[in-house]
């Protein structure tokens, strides 16, 4: 069989396209052949576990050390060592199992009602029978929580510092999505995080995966080629460097949707930059398990602190290094690029916002029955607005009543009732406007293209600025007519002075400034 681009779970060599993982981090082997304990964390499905399987295959084949891969992810949720140590080192003893040499390796019975050694003394006997030195590489670490990680680092640690005149592993590996310094752990009442590396300050490097640059696109879906002389074009591989920004899952994602749904299998057929853009359309829609499981964070507060104010607009105002930011970052939902927190991707940007609107999007569903803004040419869009303003005079209360993301609340119920009405007709290009404190949409729908800038009149310091920046909006869209939305919040201001509607020519291009 032909290998795939793989969506579900790690790459295996022969099986699944992939590029050579050990090349995305090349410090690990300096840190093993120096005995080093380091940290790898990366985001969700960046290709943690197939870089692991292939560090251990790379030790064994070199044949100076003997490499245990561990993965804790069935200690997640024991926050009680009591349990939660006996509980890993059962997880140690079935990676054993399957190791050509280690399972073959007789340990004493350690007594499991010790759980402040237990883990210790496990991995000093398994060290001492063994003739090379042994690495142990957990995967799934930060799954750890509570006193049960406490406990684990301690045990680590301890044996670490007394490894001259006790065995124990020469290298460990901890590696997961959050760095050490941001594990949950409760070590006291008051805090959420460990605050340093302590207790597990032997660390001497934290890593992590960077994603593919388009030179490793082009390798990765050039191996495809060679298989079966299907043609990526240059084109394509562009879209999907836009598209995903490398990270690994969705470069996979988008290829293996083309290549075997869209295309079906049809090898003779070259993939396009417009497949490519189907392909990230039906990903968004589809909101696949990696998606899923990345944007249900969305609904964690730390989350919703860092990601609101980029939704917003607004510049980050805290610090880069707080334990909500890290958070986010290396959960992978944002990015920081020139000085700024950015979604990582546009395909992860679009989804934030149709994540958070989709409820409301779904409460629309009767409300926008009645479809009179869709014209043979496109949309009547001053309509559609019209009645978007007496819709949100009358419903803004009870629809964004409860919603986690309150100051982003007209944004999103604003989209969310644009969404409703262009389905299956259009798109909306959605654009972070990083601080210039606004978001900016671009409403697709048969050949019409519909821009519009949101904004909030608190945030607004000067209103010929939002003006001219609409106008900027158009150059840069092709467009000569223009909306910007201004919703004011000020609950005891009348409906009355806060429903408007000014039409006025600027540099040549028509603007109307629609009061919410």
């Amino acid at each position: 069989m032909k290998r795939i681009f793989n969506i579900a779970g790690p790459c295996i060599p022969g099986e699944h396209y992939l590029l050579p993982t050990l090349a995305r981090c090349p410090e690990i082997g300096r840190l093993v052949e120096s005995k080093q304990y380091f940290v790898i964390h990366a985001a969700r499905q960046s290709g943690k576990t197939t870089l692991l399987n292939a560090l251990a295959d790379d030790l064994e084949k070199a044949g100076g050390h003997y490499a245990l891969y561990c993965s804790l992810e069935t200690v997640q949720g024991i926050g009680d060592p009591k349990e939660g140590i006996p509980a890993i080192v059962r997880a140690i003893q079935s990676s054993l199992f399957w190791h050509p040499v280690l399972k073959n390796v007789t340990l004493p019975e350690i007594d499991k009602s010790d759980y402040t050694t237990g883990l210790k003394m496990h991995l000093a006997h398994l060290s001492a029978s063994v003739e090379l030195p042994l690495v142990v590489l957990f995967d799934e670490a930060d799954c750890l929580s509570d006193q049960t990680l406490i406990t684990f680092l301690r045990q680590l640690r301890d044996g670490y510092v007394n490894r001259v005149r006790s065995p124990f592993p020469t290298s460990v590996a901890l590696v997961g999505m959050r760095n050490i310094r941001d594990y949950k752990a409760k070590v006291r009442g008051d805090s959420d995080t460990l605050g340093t590396a302590s207790p597990f300050n032997v660390i001497t490097e934290a890593l992590t995966l960077t994603n593919f640059t388009r030179t490793e696109i082009t390798a990765l879906y050039q191996q495809h080629t060679r298989e079966t002389g299907q043609v990526f074009e240059e084109a394509a591989i562009d879209r999907a460097d836009y598209w995903t920004c490398g990270q690994p899952w969705l470069v996979n994602a988008v290829a293996r949707e083309c290549v075997e749904k869209i295309l079906d299998r049809d090898y003779s057929k070259p993939v396009t930059a417009t497949l490519i853009d189907q392909a990230a359309e039906i990903i968004l829609r589809r909101r696949d398990t990696h998606i899923d499981s990345l944007l249900a964070k969305l609904s964690e507060e730390r989350v919703r602190r860092v990601v609101e104010p980029v939704i917003l607009g607004k510049e980050n105002t805290g610090s880069f290094l707080s334990d909500d930011t890290l958070y986010v970052l290396d959960m992978g939902i944002l990015k920081q690029q020139a000085g700024a927190l950015h979604p990582a991707n546009p395909i992860y940007a679009e989804v934030i916002l149709r994540t958070l609107s989709y409820d409301m999007q779904m409460r629309f569903e009767r409300q926008v029955e009645q479809l009179p803004w869709l014209t043979p040419n496109g949309l009547d869009m001053n309509g559609l607005l019209k009645a978007f303003q007496q819709f949100w005079r009358e419903n803004s209360e009870s629809f964004t009543k409860g919603i986690q993301y309150q100051e982003a609340a007209p944004h999103l119920m604003l989209q969310a009732f644009l969404q409703r009405v262009i389905n299956g007709g259009g798109s909306i290009v959605r654009e972070y406007a990083l601080g210039r404190m606004r978001l900016d949409l671009l409403v697709l729908f048969k050949d019409g293209r519909y821009p519009i800038e949101i904004k909030l009149k608190d945030q607004m310091k000067k209103p010929r600025d939002a003006r001219a920046q609409l106008v900027e909006y158009l150059d840069r869209t092709g467009a000569t007519e223009g909306w910007l939305v201004i919703f004011d919040r000020m609950t005891k201001k009348p409906w009355s002075r806060k429903i408007s509607w000014k039409t006025e020519v600027s540099e040549g291009k028509t603007l109307h400034v629609v009061g919410c």
